[in-house]
């Protein structure tokens, strides 16, 4: 297949993985109305952990200390972020979970700024004060709509921030396959923990609850991480931020698809946070992007790409 033709399909491939990740909250807020919370993470993060083993058998022999001990320390995080954002959809819609999740994107910049004492880039405060309108709006606005499910989602929002920060820092020194292998496992481990000490143990038996953990696990979870790690070798970091940053987007239809409506105030808040998102994660990244910022992991969200460390300027 020639390099262009190649491009092409991998893009394709990155739109889906956007798609799939959109959806799997319309998914998840169905699953979670009739299942507990912690034991469908556990049994989807334990699948996706065998797939990913199985699709790369030789990165756990590449594996180190210092390697596992950083996966343990990005896997917290992640689980928080994951039992956050799914117990949210309990009391949330599934649109308004996948924009308040994607900021995300406007809040890693400022945890930054604030940890490392550097301040923010203009393109940071720009785009951390649109998307806070847009959280505004999505919320009610005045009318004040916002709920204890929707704070759940920005607590996931925050963790995953910090999850980034983690893996751009001490996480670029090891090999990302390895390392996403060990925050899958962190995952699935802690949800089980979480499952049996406060849910009791509850077998999955129902056909569209099997389903749904498949879905996530291995097209949400594992391949997405395979489609993306490949795409990045060939495309370029802002076209595939530019691609996977529509993933609240998807949210946004597939939820609209399921019934859901945000109305016109809530459609402009979201638009102004899929607006600050794209400003901060692919202008951002043209402006130059700190050091500490990379990705080397695509569990369903949060979606920031591989840079190339030439293509990288430091602030």
């Amino acid at each position: 297949m020639k390099a262009l033709e190649r491009r092409h399909v991998l893009a394709f491939c990155l739109v889906c993985v956007a798609a799939v990740w959109g959806g799997t909250f319309v998914v998840v807020k169905d699953v979670v109305s009739r299942y507990p919370v912690n034991a469908f993470l556990a049994w989807r993060f334990a699948l996706a952990t065998l797939v990913l083993v199985a699709a790369f058998p030789g990165a756990l022999r590449r594996l180190d200390r210092r390697a596992v001990g950083t996966g343990l320390v990005a896997g917290l995080f992640l689980t928080a972020g994951y039992v956050f954002q799914t117990w949210g959809l309990e009391t949330t819609t599934a649109s308004k979970a996948a924009f308040v999740t994607g900021m995300f994107v406007v809040i890693t910049p400022v945890l930054q700024a604030v940890l490392l004492r550097h301040a923010p880039r203009k393109e940071t405060v720009a785009g951390v004060a649109a998307a806070t309108v847009g959280l505004w709006l999505l919320s009610g606005g005045p009318s004040g709509a916002w709920n204890s499910g929707d704070t759940r989602v920005l607590l996931c929002a925050v963790a995953y921030s910090l999850h980034m920060i983690v893996l751009g820092s001490i996480g670029r020194r090891h090999e990302p396959v390895g390392l996403t292998v060990v925050q899958l496992a962190t995952v699935a481990g802690m949800t089980t923990v979480l499952s049996l000490g406060f849910e009791g143990a509850a077998l999955p038996t129902e056909p569209r609850l099997i389903g749904a953990i498949a879905l996530t696990a291995v097209f949400g979870s594992a391949a997405a991480f395979v489609v993306q790690t490949y795409a990045q070798r060939v495309i370029a970091p802002s076209t595939v931020a530019l691609i996977l940053v529509t993933e609240p987007a998807f949210g946004g239809l597939f939820g609209w698809l399921a019934g859901e409506r945000l109305g016109p105030r809530g459609i402009a808040g979201a638009a102004l946070i899929l607006a600050a998102m794209i400003y901060v994660e692919v202008l951002g990244t043209q402006k130059a992007r700190s050091r500490t910022e990379q990705v080397a992991v695509a569990v369903e969200g949060p979606p920031v790409p591989l840079e190339d460390p030439a293509e990288v300027q430091a602030d």
